[in-house]
């Protein structure tokens, strides 16, 4: 088993994460539906695995 993520790095992978949405968005000439729904997968990717890290801490 894993260990869980520490603040350190959940806030690491939040930072990254946001910092590559802001590049998409700025560097693509329009937004639609599937850059949208890309973005809101890739979210769900990155903070799943975060709030079952902060959830089992705080078991």
């Amino acid at each position: 088993m894993r260990k869980p993520l520490n603040n350190t790095q959940c806030i690491l992978l939040t930072l990254c994460w946001a910092a590559l949405c802001f590049l998409v968005l700025t560097s693509s000439p329009r937004i639609d539906g599937p850059l949208i729904v890309t973005i809101i997968l890739s979210g769900a990717l990155v903070f799943i695995p975060i709030l079952k890290a902060i959830k089992s801490r705080n078991k």
